[in-house]
């Protein structure tokens, strides 16, 4: 039996959000590549909050294992700018 309901390699969206600055998107685009050399920069989607204060970023990468997953969420979870990662 398997502890995950994922079979690798797989798609998988990461939503990350955080306050808007001018740095936040290529600071996230730097952790992502770290945890997967092959995400495309240019698919990354990003949305404004309605306030425009927050901004939303979409990275879709091709996930190998659990545990890249886990040691990106850990990253990009305990980086400065980032409110939250879904």
């Amino acid at each position: 039996m398997t502890d995950s309901l994922l079979e690798f390699p797989t798609d998988f969206p990461l939503k990350i959000m955080g306050e808007r600055h001018d740095d936040f998107a290529q600071e996230m685009v730097d952790v992502v590549l770290r945890h997967a050399p092959d995400f495309v920069p240019a698919s990354l989607e990003m949305r404004p909050s309605s306030g425009g204060r927050y901004i939303s970023l979409t990275a879709t990468i091709r996930a190998t294992s659990r545990e890249q997953l886990d040691a990106l969420y850990r990253e990009l979870s305990s980086h400065p700018m980032v409110k939250v990662v879904l």
